[in-house]
């Protein structure tokens, strides 16, 4: 018997998911852990499930997902993303849907690098003129 299993990579920031969905009862497992223990608001919970309310397939696959890099907002950007890969790949139909609701697009805001003779990436030194 031969494992069903869909794969999709998710990225945010600095933040990486490798995402496996297999066909199951809708359990949740992030790096070795219970999703609600890795994850500890709500808010962030809500969002990696967003694709699945979209798609309405709540509860059919389970994910097995390892993230590494980033902090957990990011990290959770980035499972909503490999989430919705993943789906994308497990049925096309999907990808319609995933797409009018923006879960298939890349967030590419990063932080932006300090420039030299500046404070910040944008804040200025306090200028004086005598």
């Amino acid at each position: 018997m031969a494992l069903t299993q869909y794969y999709g990579t998710g990225r945010r920031k600095t933040a990486t998911a490798r995402v496996y969905l297999r066909p199951g009862s809708g359990a949740i497992t992030v790096n070795h852990r219970e999703f609600n223990q890795f994850f500890p608001t709500e808010a962030l919970r809500t969002q990696i499930q967003q694709a699945f309310v979209v798609t309405e397939m709540t509860g059919r696959y389970d994910v097995l997902a390892i993230v590494s890099g980033g902090g957990v907002a990011g990290q959770a950007g980035a499972l909503r993303l490999g989430i919705a890969r993943a789906l994308c790949v497990a049925d096309a139909e999907l990808r319609k849907a995933l797409k009018g609701s923006g879960f298939l697009t890349r967030d590419a805001r990063a932080k932006e690098r300090k420039k030299y003779g500046m404070a910040g990436a944008r804040k200025r030194f306090q200028f004086s003129k005598r």
